[in-house]
């Protein structure tokens, strides 16, 4: 069964450093490019960070650029999300999301979530 498993969230103070993971299991990750999503509260999901299959292309928000970094090892088959100098406003509930192009359509699957809180 197709699993994705976030982990490493919590609580930062402003401008502190958290390191999310993510942990597949029943699928193999290198044929998948693989995203960061966050939801904060009242808000809807949005993109933070993507990188392709085999990590040769990575692309970021705005709002994160230069603070967060997304990374992958494939033979680990785990994707993590370095975040530094934390702000109040990166609080919210961070997904995994591994795609695939198929035939025609697009595969994906979700984790449940990490929840980050950035407070003083």
């Amino acid at each position: 069964q197709v699993q994705l498993v976030e982990s490493g969230g919590g609580l930062a103070q402003p401008g502190g450093s958290l390191r999310l993971s993510c942990a597949a299991s029943g699928l193999s990750l290198y044929v998948y490019a693989m995203d960061w999503y966050r939801q904060a509260p009242g808000k809807e999901r949005e993109l933070v960070a993507s990188i392709s299959s085999v990590g040769h292309s990575r692309n970021y928000a705005d709002f994160v650029k230069g603070r967060f970094t997304i990374s992958r090892d494939n033979y680990k088959n785990t994707a993590d999300l370095q975040m530094s100098n934390l702000r109040p406003e990166d609080t919210g509930v961070y997904y995994c999301h591994a795609r695939h192009i198929g035939l025609g359509s697009q595969i994906e699957y979700w984790g449940q979530g990490t929840e980050v809180t950035v407070s003083s």
